[in-house]
């Protein structure tokens, strides 16, 4: 193959790990939000909430763009051959898939806030390996954890204003 030939080839690959990456993580939430559909409409609203919740329609938008970047970093990560970053990016999303079971389909505060809690850490380590590879995949992680960190004083909130 001529240089330019290859050079479409990788470029067609690594689009493809891109797009991949990122469909695995839409096709995770939206998943998850077919777990959490009952819970939203009969339990979530009885709850006592923070002041700080965001209004219901932002989170399917705030979502929607945090697994695009979590999708486009795994891309990253993997272009770029860092492959060190790949178990914490698979354990995150195990994670996260988990609180929305822990939380609306189990209907658990509890169980889900221990497992965001390690969501955290994970998110964490990854940031961290994904800082040995390219910055963009590290970059592309800090408003999803800061996002988590407003999730993790929510579900504490919820956890103790509240009686299960």
């Amino acid at each position: 193959l001529s240089d330019g030939s290859k050079n479409i080839t990788v470029m067609m690959r690594n689009a493809a790990i891109y797009i991949l990456a990122v469909f695995i993580c839409l096709a995770s939430g939206y998943m998850a939000g077919l777990l959490q559909a009952t819970a939203l409409e009969e339990w979530y609203p009885t709850l006592a909430k923070s002041s700080l919740t965001p209004p219901n329609l932002m989170f399917p938008v705030a979502w929607g763009i945090l697994y695009v970047c979590i999708g486009v970093s795994l891309g990253e990560t993997i272009r770029c051959g860092n492959i060190r970053a790949i178990a914490p990016w698979v354990l995150q999303l195990i994670a996260n898939f988990l609180w929305t079971v822990f939380f609306f389909w189990l209907r658990n505060p509890l169980l889900a806030l221990i497992d965001i809690l390690f969501l955290d850490v994970l998110v964490i380590w990854y940031i961290v390996a994904a800082s040995r590879g390219t910055r963009l995949s590290m970059w592309l992680f800090v408003p999803y954890l800061l996002w988590l960190l407003l999730a993790t004083y929510l579900n504490l909130y919820v956890c103790m204003h509240n009686t299960f």
